[in-house]
């Protein structure tokens, strides 16, 4: 029996609609899932080139064409949850590109199944 790999983010069809209009006015954007730090646990969607990533952080995935980052502390904590983007009503992060538009990037999340686990275990191994 072959598992396929579960993602481990995904976006709501809202998410990906801000996502384009998004790239529309900016080009290329990234998402980096916040620690915490200023805005909370939110995640942060910049321009390419406007926030630098470490060597270090890990990209779950990409959503609407834009990687999704988070530092190894971050990753440690959540490795074991789908992640999936959308968005509610609401503020955006100060720093985020959504900011002042009265809604916000919004992450939920669910744990992975065991078999879902054992299929990550394996693709990166």
């Amino acid at each position: 029996m072959t598992s396929t790999i579960p993602l481990r983010v995904t976006a709501t069809d809202a998410a990906l609609a801000l996502i384009a209009e998004l790239r529309a006015e900016h080009g290329d954007v990234l998402f980096h899932q916040s620690g915490g730090c200023c805005d909370g646990s939110s995640p942060m969607c910049y321009a390419v080139g406007d926030y630098l990533l470490s060597d270090a952080d890990v990209k779950l995935g990409e959503v609407g064409g834009a990687g999704f980052h988070m530092s190894p502390s971050q990753f440690e904590y959540w490795r074991h949850t789908a992640l999936t983007l959308d968005v509610v009503p609401g503020r955006g992060g100060m720093f985020s590109l959504e900011n002042g538009r009265e809604v916000r990037f919004h992450i939920r999340s669910r744990l992975f199944t065991e078999e879902e686990t054992r299929a990550l275990d394996a693709a990166e191994a």
